[in-house]
């Protein structure tokens, strides 16, 4: 049995209310997926886990 990953919307969007954005999902085996919010079942992009978290520390600098 497969694990269904729990997918989480950005925290980003143009106005708050936007449905167009990305959510991203944590693997159980490691990994994060992206998808597009608007089309949830075509392709998904894989990153490993380290890359997203340099990704993350680049993206959203800690104030």
């Amino acid at each position: 049995m497969g694990h269904v990953p729990e997918w989480r919307k950005s925290s980003y969007t143009a106005n708050g209310t936007d449905p167009a954005c990305i959510e991203a999902a944590t693997l159980h085996r490691g990994g994060i997926r992206v998808r597009d919010s608007k089309l949830e079942l075509r392709a998904q992009l894989a990153i490993p886990t380290h890359a997203w978290a340099d990704f993350i520390s680049h993206a959203a600098p800690v104030a």
